[in-house]
């Protein structure tokens, strides 16, 4: 199992029979496949489609059937189709559960930023500021790191955020981040992953719970 496969393993362990959730583009959108047999969750998506099921497989994607960060879907029994405006009125209106979302970084504090870089072209903010406005609770899922290995996890966001004190909990292939009023606080550890290693991985100070005990995909 990968890095990623376990975070969204770890994630979609989370959810609730009766859910209403919101998957972000990137990484949050394959906890879809990982949704607990047995329950029931209603996934949402920006585009305007209710009721999401799991990645189809290549010889059975749909063009025209997809997701807002426009990758192949399936469809469940009772879901509906429907405008922008009347996905983005669930979200404002509190109506989301969950909001999965990836970052570019994250602060101690929760403060989030995942919708621009300086000096690159912006398509669109898309809807992670409604979301994060949304009362929902917000669980990042994202790698620990950047690919050229600079922190994501940091002390204060030096790109421009998209909420501030927003963010609950972050997930990477290294445990699980619950943001606390003490800051950042361990509750769960990756197998063969060590407390050093996330020290020197993370660009902030790192609290541990009394109970940290082991992440676990199933």
């Amino acid at each position: 199992m990968n890095g990623k496969e376990l975070i969204a393993r770890r994630v979609a362990r989370e959810l609730r029979d009766g859910f209403y959730v919101n998957l972000g583009i990137g990484l949050p959108t394959t906890v879809a496949a990982y949704v607990p047999d047995g329950i029931e969750v209603i996934l949402q998506s920006e585009n305007g489609l209710l009721g999401i099921g799991p990645p189809p497989s290549s010889d059975h994607e749909d063009p025209d059937l997809i997701n807002a960060g426009k990758q192949p879907v399936t469809i469940l029994p009772g879901s509906s189709f429907f405008g922008s405006d009347q996905a983005f009125a669930m979200i404002r209106g509190g109506h989301m559960d969950v909001s999965i979302l990836g970052a570019m970084q994250v602060s101690s504090r929760g403060d989030l930023a995942n919708w621009t870089i300086p000096g690159k072209m912006v398509k669109g903010m898309g809807g992670a500021m409604d979301l994060v406005a949304s009362g929902a609770r917000v669980i990042v899922a994202m790698e620990h790191n950047a690919k050229d290995g600079a922190f994501k996890i940091v002390e204060e966001c030096s790109l421009p955020l998209t909420g501030r004190g927003v963010v609950h909990d972050i997930v990477t292939e290294l445990g699980w981040f619950h943001v606390s009023g003490e800051g950042l606080e361990m509750k769960e550890i990756a197998e063969g992953i060590t407390q050093e290693e996330v020290e020197r991985w993370t660009g902030c100070r790192v609290h541990y719970s009394r109970d940290l005990c082991p992440m676990l995909p199933f």
